[in-house]
């Protein structure tokens, strides 16, 4: 075979290789993220908590407001 062709071969392969490596990653991690969010409310309140504060709702809704808006960007 001429070399002209491995080397196109081998080009397909790599293209191919990055774009399904990509998109079964990122299913991956949006399947993880779905069934494993990040933090939720009451895993908050516990860490409050155990550092020595009593968090009222009020800034329970802050912190996680806060925490949303900072992932969004």
């Amino acid at each position: 075979m001429a070399t002209w062709i491995w080397i196109l071969l081998i080009m397909v392969a790599l293209v191919g290789g990055m774009f399904g490596g990509f998109f079964i990653s990122r299913k991956y991690m949006e399947k993880y993220l779905k069934d494993n969010p990040p933090i939720n409310e009451e895993q908050l309140r516990q860490m409050m908590f155990q550092m020595g504060q009593k968090p009222s709702q009020k800034k329970l809704n802050q912190m996680m407001n806060s925490m949303k808006n900072q992932s969004g960007k």
